[in-house]
């Protein structure tokens, strides 16, 4: 038996039937502050094809460059490929995932990764022959 998804002691079910503006008082300041102000034109696009898919009308992944947007109830078990700055990346939203942005999931910076340092770049370097 899987255990059910709490979040601020309320249900999925119980998250889904509420209001944005009452969800918004179960989040952290910065997120409360973003969902009270209202959503952008490109956001409410956003929730409306997730809405869509939902439904089954829509049968490819979505993508979509907006990434200030927070997860809301609805968005659970949507799959979209969010756009990083060069290509898009899958996301799975999860429960996990409620109050957090959405671009949170598709980091923009790799990771530094160094290789050997080349011919010159030390003073021992030098002195090698380069073959």
């Amino acid at each position: 038996m899987a255990k059910e998804f709490i979040f601020k002691g309320k249900t999925i079910r119980e998250l889904n039937e509420m209001d944005v503006k009452e969800f918004a008082r179960l989040l952290p300041a910065r997120q409360r502050r973003s969902l009270t102000r209202g959503m952008t034109e490109e956001q409410k696009k956003l929730v409306e094809k997730i809405k869509k898919a939902k439904a089954g009308q829509r049968k490819k992944p979505i993508k979509t460059h907006v990434r200030d947007i927070v997860v809301l109830p609805i968005m659970i078990g949507a799959k979209l490929q969010v756009y990083n700055g060069k290509e898009y990346k899958q996301v799975e939203l999860l429960e996990q995932a409620l109050g957090h942005y959405l671009g949170e999931f598709s980091l923009t910076r790799k990771k530094t990764e160094h290789s050997a340092p080349g011919v010159g770049a030390t003073r021992s370097s030098a002195a090698t022959s380069a073959k």
